[in-house]
């Protein structure tokens, strides 16, 4: 099954990487809301850090079918993301996300912070509150 993405930085309609890698590759993009997690401030994008009492804006990106492999493998690049390699900063997880027009709850893949990055966001990190990133795009 292809599931769709949940995109909170970067790759939101407006910042510097939603043209590059999504435009003409979507579906559908509708806001939505991952509870369980918070934000950090990374160098230009977010990190979203799992947490109980968090939750995390952005949109719920579902590729064109015929998109869905290459968008894929250009996602995983872009967040540096290589299957159980211990040094990704980012993982890619299932997780349930929440679609903002009707409540409907979606499993969607989300790129979270690796446990390594996670724990020092964690420590030392900035917190973006509220849970909405807008970068300088």
């Amino acid at each position: 099954m292809n599931l769709p993405f949940f995109v909170y930085g970067t790759l939101r309609p407006g910042e510097v990487n939603h043209d590059r890698f999504l435009r003409g590759r979507t579906a559908h993009e509708d806001p939505g809301l991952l509870r369980g997690a918070v934000l950090y401030e990374g160098p230009g994008y977010p990190y979203a850090v799992e947490a109980p009492e968090g939750e995390v804006r952005g949109e719920l990106v579902t590729a064109r079918p015929e998109s869905y492999e290459e968008l894929l493998a250009m996602l995983d690049r872009l967040e540096e993301y290589v299957p159980g390699d211990p040094r990704n900063l980012y993982d890619r997880v299932e997780r349930t996300v929440t679609r903002e027009a009707d409540g409907t709850a979606v499993r969607a893949w989300v790129y979270v912070a690796a446990p390594t990055v996670a724990a020092r966001l964690r420590a030392r990190g900035t917190r973006v509150e509220g849970g909405e990133w807008r970068g300088a795009a």
